[in-house]
C-alpha cells in the first residue's frame, strides 16, 4: 500500500497532522474559557484575580527559581525605596 504524494509530500499523513493540530486547538480554547470561568468565579467569590494568577506562576516555578526571583524582587524594590530599611545586625 503506497501512501498518494503530491509534490513529494504524503498528503495523508499532512491531512492527518493538520486534522489533529486542529482538535488540539480546540481543546485548547474549551480549556481556556474553563480557566476564565474559574477567574470569574474566584473574582465573584472576592479573591484578587491577580494575586492567584502570581501565585499559579510561582508554584510552576521549582524552589530556587522562585527564591532567585524573589531576591530580585526584594532588591529592586528596595534600591526604589518600596521596602523599608533592613535593620544591620548588631
Amino acid at each position: 500500500m503506497t501512501k498518494a504524494k503530491t509534490g513529494g509530500v504524503a498528503v495523508d499523513q499532512l491531512k492527518s497532522i493538520i486534522g489533529r493540530v486542529e482538535k488540539l486547538e480546540e481543546e485548547k480554547a474549551g480549556i481556556s474559557a474553563d480557566i476564565r470561568d474559574v477567574f470569574a468565579e474566584a473574582k465573584g467569590n472576592g479573591f484578587d484575580v491577580r494575586a492567584i494568577r502570581t501565585i499559579v506562576k510561582m508554584r510552576k516555578m521549582d524552589a530556587q527559581e522562585r527564591e532567585e526571583q524573589e531576591t530580585v524582587l526584594d532588591t529592586y524594590l528596595h534600591a526604589l525605596g518600596m521596602l523599608p530599611e533592613l535593620e544591620e545586625a548588631a
